[in-house]
């Protein structure tokens, strides 16, 4: 069960081999997957959230949070670069854990991006109702339409896309901090705002104690999800574990500049309540930019439309992940001459797209549980990779294999890592923000886990059938 298997050649074209997946992302794709994965739609749009409930401290909020994700992707890193695999930490916990837990968190992980999908698409299709007109069901299904066919034709397309789409992100973000300097050293004269002084005005850095900072931190936990993507990506590229290696060890730089560097000059110049156009766009006005409201709109459109791109990409990769470990109907393991998963692709966009019509058919309130359902993914998500790499950290070492990426401080770390996870979960309980999310959410993993117990069983005992079988005709 714990057997870990070092990575095969991959192949060096973007052609893919016959019943395999392509190998079409260039190293540039990787490397800005890998750079902007990390900048969700959520650091724009929720991040004002955030601010209000814990105030300046929310940098302490992004500091545990963003922590936690860097100290994950160590983990992740560490078992990917010893066997890069499409279906990464679901295809780690079937080796460290068990069938059943493959099983879970490889259908668990489809859900949480199959109904990214329907947020994503509203999302995109009101900004494009506000910037051209038109029915916003319409921009949905034409968006989503668009990405499912680039996604469709190769893995390059997906790279292609996502490529740009991290760019301007990066470009955004990082002009967006070159400016907040200079107004913080009142370098702009048309600034309304500048120096530090609202890091401890009005009410102070603290205003609402250490509870709002965990609070705080509890609505920054998920902005993070999708760092672990390029685990998932690098295994369609030519050299795997340069392009895990590269995106583990600039993890923490990514979160240090992107958020808690953004988030700075964001509480920095601005006072925490009064953030009324979300906090990058109150930031800029304040600024004196002009049309600060028409370039948000056009960096949050990109960010959601790379969030789009990416769930319907990582939601076929990890169900054709787990049809390849016969967790999944064999038809998801159907792949174009280009070695895309087409029936994956298709079956993720089908299912997402019911739930964008779900979204607009459905009372806001089911449509609300539904999405409460995946809640808390990321951080079961987190809890399994801890898990398998406790157990496969040992089987690395005990091998002699000598990973590019090691986890630190093994296994010590690693378990601080856990207790922290089940803390965070805990605390999630007594969140009344957070309290529906975790109730779905573990309800959803209850649902899961007894599903690939029996799976788990009746592959056990379809095996005992066949060694029966052999055993009698020899």
């Amino acid at each position: 069960m714990t057997d870990f298997h070092p990575p095969q050649d991959a192949t060096a074209s973007g052609d893919a081999p016959p019943g395999q997946l392509g190998s079409g992302l260039k190293p540039r794709h990787i490397t800005m997957i890998s750079i902007a994965g990390v900048i969700g739609a959520g650091l724009f749009v929720g991040s004002a959230n955030a601010i209000e409930e814990a105030g300046p401290a929310v940098l302490i909020s992004y500091a545990l949070a963003g922590s936690l994700v860097v100290l994950v992707m160590r983990m992740l890193g560490e078992m990917a670069t010893s066997s890069p695999d499409t279906g990464s930490f679901s295809v780690y916990a079937d080796r460290a854990l068990g069938r059943w837990a493959g099983f879970s968190v490889g259908w668990l992980y489809w859900w949480f991006w199959v109904l990214v999908i329907p947020v994503e698409a509203t999302a995109a299709a009101e900004i494009l109702t506000n910037l051209v007109g038109g029915a916003q069901w319409i921009w949905a299904l034409a968006v989503t339409v668009a990405l499912t066919v680039t996604n469709l034709i190769s893995v390059g397309n997906y790279g292609e896309f996502e490529f740009w789409f991290a760019l301007i992100k990066v470009v955004a973000i990082v002009a967006f901090i070159a400016i907040g300097l200079l107004a913080i050293l009142g370098l702009i004269p048309s600034s309304e705002v500048s120096g530090i002084h609202h890091l401890w005005e009005p009410d102070g850095f603290m205003p609402n104690g250490f509870g709002a900072v965990i609070a705080g931190m509890l609505v920054t936990m998920f902005s993070f999800m999708g760092t672990e993507i390029v685990t998932i990506a690098a295994a369609e590229s030519p050299n795997p574990e340069r392009g895990i290696t590269k995106a583990v060890n600039s993890v923490i730089w990514r979160i240090s500049l992107f958020y808690i560097g953004s988030i700075f000059v964001v509480v920095a110049l601005m006072p925490y309540d009064q953030l009324d156009d979300g906090s990058y766009q109150s930031v800029l006005e304040a600024i004196g930019i002009p049309g600060s409201a028409l370039i948000m709109d056009i960096v949050i459109l990109t960010a959601v439309a790379s969030c789009l791109n990416s769930a319907l990409y990582t939601a076929s990769r990890m169900l054709y992940s787990l049809g390849s470990r016969h967790d999944a109907p064999q038809a998801v393991k159907r792949l174009t001459s280009a070695g895309v998963p087409w029936v994956a692709v298709l079956a993720s966009m089908v299912v997402g797209f019911v739930a964008v019509i779900g979204n607009y058919a459905l009372p806001d309130k089911i449509f609300g549980y539904l999405l409460s359902t995946s809640g808390a993914v990321a951080l079961f998500v987190y809890l399994s990779v801890s898990a398998s790499q406790l157990v496969l950290g040992r089987t690395i070492r005990a091998d002699g294999q000598r990973p590019a990426v090691r986890m630190w401080l093994f296994p010590y770390l690693t378990i601080v890592v856990m207790a922290f996870i089940v803390g965070v979960l805990v605390l999630m309980v007594f969140d009344d923000d957070q309290r529906q999310a975790i109730g779905f959410s573990v309800l959803s993993l209850v649902i899961i886990v007894i599903l690939g117990v029996a799976v788990q069983r009746r592959h056990a005992g379809q095996d005992r059938d066949v060694e029966v079988g052999a055993g009698g005709g020899t």
